[in-house]
């Protein structure tokens, strides 16, 4: 499996994520300062990381490795996360996609350390 194909499937899932969490106001959740306003900070410094991460990936370069790694842990920490929250009964993010979008996060997450550790290894 490609690196940069895994990359992308765990990227999109997560901004998938995010636009759903905005729906569920998940800052609530997290009991996060700021708000909306706080939340959109995050995703400003967060998803230009990733996407630099990702062109690294594509170009070959080592430092696409460690974006990899927090891309994909960003990905099975989300499912871990609601995880737990949906074990407390949580009422947010209780529809079919988002259950699916959480769960396809953690999975791809966890496919794409593999692949990463995978592809490193041999990088060295």
């Amino acid at each position: 499996m490609r690196l940069d194909n895994v990359y992308l499937m765990t990227l999109s899932l997560l901004i998938f994520h995010q636009i759903d969490a905005a729906y569920w106001q998940e800052w609530q959740m997290f009991h996060l300062p700021g708000g909306t306003q706080g939340y959109l900070v995050f995703n400003i410094a967060v998803l230009p990381f990733l996407l630099i991460g990702y062109a690294n990936v594509i170009k070959g370069h080592k430092s696409g490795f460690l974006c990899s790694y927090i891309c994909a842990g960003l990905g099975v920490l989300t499912g871990l996360i609601h995880a737990t929250f949906a074990l407390f009964e949580s009422q947010r993010f209780n529809l079919p996609l988002s259950m699916l979008i959480i769960m396809l996060c953690l999975v791809s997450g966890m496919i794409q350390l593999a692949v990463t550790w995978r592809h490193a290894g041999s990088k060295t």
